[in-house]
């Protein structure tokens, strides 16, 4: 009887510390979340193939609307293709291209989650990541060809990955943000 109600305790007390972590600052995703920035400066050294993949598998697992996922994810490591719509890309980065279903009214939205999880996926492996969505607008139609773009889709983001240059103060790089009683509005 005595096992048994230390064991009932124990488990009492692991999950209410579970629970109490869970909401903590320490908690690992809240901790990448406020830590990430939109990196300007890489290294050349090559992302790997396991990066990339673990990227790639976190993109798929964003939510969308009904479930649909209209989105479409090409790995460009041949730099030369999508060179011109970078004012300057280090050899060894990684681009993907984000691409949406043109039939589904909500593909920005939902292919800008994807993108999201991708982001935050890169700078908790340690990688770099920047979101371009202007240069978009440049993309040719000879472009969207060269990328194997699928017919019905449209390219909605480029995500860049690469590896940080550790010379390279994340503090000082990184855009400042906008005070929160500026952006938030609590309705009581």
């Amino acid at each position: 009887m005595k096992l048994k109600t230390t064991l009932l305790l124990i488990s009492i007390l692991l999950i209410s510390t579970l629970s109490i972590h869970a909401q903590t600052p320490a908690n690992k995703t809240i901790e990448t979340i406020l830590a990430a920035y939109s990196t300007r400066t890489f290294t050349t050294e090559p992302v790997t193939d396991g990066e990339i993949e673990q990227i790639l598998k976190c993109g798929i697992k964003a939510p969308s609307g009904r479930n649909g996922q209209p989105w479409k994810f090409t790995v460009v490591k041949d730099l030369s293709k999508v060179k011109d719509l970078f004012r300057s890309i280090d050899e060894g980065n990684v681009v993907i291209v984000i691409s949406g279903a043109e039939s589904n009214p909500g593909v920005d939205f939902d292919c800008a989650l994807a993108t999201e999880n991708m982001f935050i996926a890169a700078y908790s492996l340690g990688l770099g990541a920047r979101i371009y969505t202007g240069p978009v607008h440049n993309i040719s139609d000879e472009q969207v060809k060269l990328l194997e773009i699928p017919k019905g889709y449209k390219v909605v983001a480029l995500l860049r990955i690469g590896k940080m240059d550790p010379k390279t103060d994340a503090v000082s790089s990184a855009s400042p943000r906008n005070d929160m009683k500026d952006m938030v509005n609590y309705v009581k």
